[in-house]
């Protein structure tokens, strides 16, 4: 079986989550951690604990739809980038973000690079 890079990412982006959850979970407790619960810098936090399932998720997804329609190409190699740029970005940015909320527009990263990402898969599905 040939090695998949959005296969292993999108386990270890799930493995993280859980791990990231763990870790963020030992201080939700804590009435002022990060600023409280309703603060930017608690939310951003929680966006990139999130990120990780989606992420993952979205990876996993990518793997079984090009496994299963035998997708191959230089778009589906591209998209597999995307993905996997925007899935690493994403959870770096929201940490980024959360101390640095001026640097807002390195969102652009994660979200363009999954918009590519969708739109090369979709445009590869729709011609079966």
């Amino acid at each position: 079986m040939k090695s998949n890079p959005n296969l292993f990412l999108a386990w270890l982006w799930i493995l993280l989550g859980f791990i990231s959850g763990m870790v963020l979970g030992m201080f939700f407790h804590r009435e002022n951690w990060l600023g409280g619960y309703g603060s930017f810098k608690r939310r951003m936090y929680r966006l990139g604990h999130i990120s990780f399932f989606g992420l993952g998720a979205v990876n996993l997804l990518f793997c079984l739809t090009v496994q299963n329609f035998a997708l191959v190409g230089p778009l589906i190699h591209f998209a597999s980038l995307a993905f996997i740029t925007g899935a690493i970005a994403m959870p770096l940015c929201c940490v980024v973000m959360a101390h640095f909320p001026k640097a807002h527009m390195i969102f652009a990263v994660p979200v363009v690079s999954l918009i590519t990402g969708g739109m090369l898969v979709f445009l590869e599905v729709i011609k079966l």
